[in-house]
């Protein structure tokens, strides 16, 4: 495995070994890896000869301060856990100033308005910080395909509309979420939680199932309707929003469609700490 902390060294490294025939896989993290990233760089390890890693902690996608320095710095651990897929793996880790210089500041994007609800709503440019630094790592790594987890699902439609804006030729690829044996969808937030609360977390994809049938009969209204009571009755949880949109342009459910796609977003703090997580509705 070769770890690189300097773009410029990584740059060259894959100039080396790019021609025509070898394809690149990027797989974009913070670090602090779960079995969740451990399946999306598997994922990319099966389509692409050579992949790359980039573990950084990206501070413009943080609104609130406190979220950025409580964020675990785990590399040696990281480097360890992809160690036990692939020892052919190249790591990119750089420091803060390597990508941002002394301009620790986030573009301008225009995502059709994407990035200004569930997600962009609560948590003020964290989107322009997302599409800031994946750009920067589009750049250097110059990847043929970009891999990227599904609970992030609103990210995920905003990196492909990145693309379209900056018309890149490179292939996003979504993969499915990854959930803990009780079926808490994995994240590096779920470290934080008392053992007892992460298996009566698991109550937020059980309401996501149950509100997947009850999709089958009522409207999205009374969906979301019924969430918020089922949440009002847990103490231990606070709903901040429960979304149901059209699939590709997260647009509100007003009536639903014939071939229409709708997924539900939720987002809950459990003991202080914030959860997110989405179903495919049909």
């Amino acid at each position: 495995m070769l770890l690189f902390r300097r773009k410029k060294d990584l740059i060259a490294h894959l100039a080396a070994l790019k021609n025509t025939s070898t394809s690149v896989g990027l797989v974009p993290t913070m670090g602090a890896l779960h079995e969740g990233h451990l399946a999306i760089v598997k994922k990319a390890i099966s389509e692409t000869k050579v992949v790359v890693v980039t573990i950084f902690v990206n501070p413009t996608q943080f609104d609130n301060q406190d979220d950025l320095n409580k964020y675990p710095d785990t590399l040696d651990s990281d480097l360890e856990a992809l160690k036990t897929i692939s020892e052919e793996l190249i790591v990119f880790a750089p420091a803060v100033t390597e990508l941002y210089s002394n301009n620790i500041s986030s573009k301008e994007y225009d995502f059709d308005g994407l990035d200004t609800t569930m997600e962009g709503k609560f948590r003020s440019n964290h989107f322009l910080g997302v599409a800031t630094v994946v750009e920067k790592l589009f750049s250097i790594v110059k990847p043929n395909k970009a891999y990227f987890g599904e609970k992030d699902f609103q990210q995920l439609l905003i990196i492909k509309k990145l693309i379209e804006i900056t018309n890149m030729p490179i292939e996003i690829i979504g993969c499915p979420i990854v959930r803990e044996p009780h079926g808490l969808a994995m994240s590096s937030r779920n470290e934080r939680l008392p053992k007892d609360l992460r298996v009566k977390a698991s109550f937020i994809y059980e309401t996501l199932l149950a509100a997947k049938e009850i999709f089958g009969m009522k409207s999205a209204t009374s969906v979301m309707d019924w969430v918020k009571n089922k949440f009002d009755k847990q103490p231990e949880f606070d709903l901040e929003y429960i979304n149901i949109t059209d699939q590709d342009t997260l647009n509100p459910v007003k009536r639903k469609q014939k071939n229409t796609k709708y997924r539900a977003f939720i987002a809950v703090y459990v003991n202080g700490v914030r959860l997110i997580d989405n179903i495919a509705l049909n």
